[in-house]
């Protein structure tokens, strides 16, 4: 058993620090909306803490799953925060999907205060984390990385070590490009198969059996066929993630043109009211261009 704590306590966070608590580890959990922490204690029976620096000061391991950059230097670097607080040789676990600047600067700041720095970010969605099957791709020492591996376990089912401090953020940039690239593909696919009079679901049902299936393909499809996206990954929280993506590629010359494309039409979808709709709302895109040109 480790002592843990866990900062935010989202949609991911929530039931990635509960799977931590089921797996028989001492948690103590921090979240801006206290009655969210309050909610998860009265779940899963750990501590709540005041603040973060309360929550981190006994840990062997401190993790956090935030917004954006700013969110986790707030939590992490701010007042109360946790850093400053946390024990020597204790191992800050960053699974927020944040920048890879921001890594390297937490891992420096982090071996400056006697403890290690592994940055995570991870992939399954809200749904990977409530049954514990995420995706982890980890930046850090080897060491660092080893001794939070097991509890990174407990919601994990796939986690590896990429390379040095900003591999993970680095690993979570590919993956976003990868889904991006897909989502836009099956948008266009299934917007095809309605204006060529197929029956889409049965196309479908066909080519998810050979080279064209896909995770979006067979846990979307439904759902952009029916036109419901009040669910799933935001498309807000993809605009930010490719933001970092775009910027990442201006700085190592990457050239990434079909991901600056889609994010152009996420923008567009944003300026439809689609916001907070899921990311495969890239259909709706279509089909209300389409209604506006007939």
């Amino acid at each position: 058993m480790s002592q843990a704590a866990f900062l935010g306590l989202g949609v991911m966070g929530y039931h990635m620090a509960g799977h931590l608590a089921h797996a028989g580890h001492a948690v103590t959990v921090f979240n801006r909306t206290r009655a969210k922490a309050l909610q998860w204690s009265a779940q899963f029976g750990g501590a709540v803490a005041a603040c973060p620096a309360e929550a981190a000061a006994d840990a062997d391991a401190v993790f956090c799953c935030l917004g954006d950059d700013d969110s986790v230097r707030a939590m992490v670097l701010g007042p109360d925060g946790a850093l400053a607080a946390m024990r020597a040789g204790a191992v800050l676990v960053d699974h927020t999907t944040a920048s890879a600047g921001l890594a390297r600067e937490l891992a420096t700041l982090a071996r400056e205060h006697g403890g290690g720095f592994v940055d995570a970010p991870v992939s399954g969605g809200q749904a990977g984390a409530q049954q514990g099957i995420l995706t982890v791709m980890a930046g850090g020492d080897e060491a660092d990385f080893a001794r939070v591996e097991p509890l990174i376990r407990s919601y994990a089912r796939t986690a590896r070590l990429l390379g040095p401090s900003g591999s993970g953020q680095l690993g979570k940039m590919v993956n976003q490009i990868c889904v991006a690239g897909v989502v836009a593909g099956l948008a266009e696919a299934l917007h095809f198969a309605r204006r060529a009079g197929l029956d889409a679901e049965a196309v479908v049902d066909v080519i998810s059996r050979g080279a064209a299936q896909s995770w979006q393909m067979d846990n979307r499809h439904r759902t952009m066929l029916a036109g419901e996206y009040e669910h799933g990954f935001a498309v807000d929280w993809m605009r930010k993630d490719l933001g970092i993506v775009l910027d990442e590629a201006r700085r190592n010359g990457a050239n990434l043109q079909a991901t600056a494309l889609v994010d152009q039409f996420y923008a567009e979808v944003q300026a439809m009211g689609g916001g907070r709709w899921d990311t495969s709302s890239l259909l709706a895109r279509l089909e209300r261009e389409t209604e506006d040109n007939a």
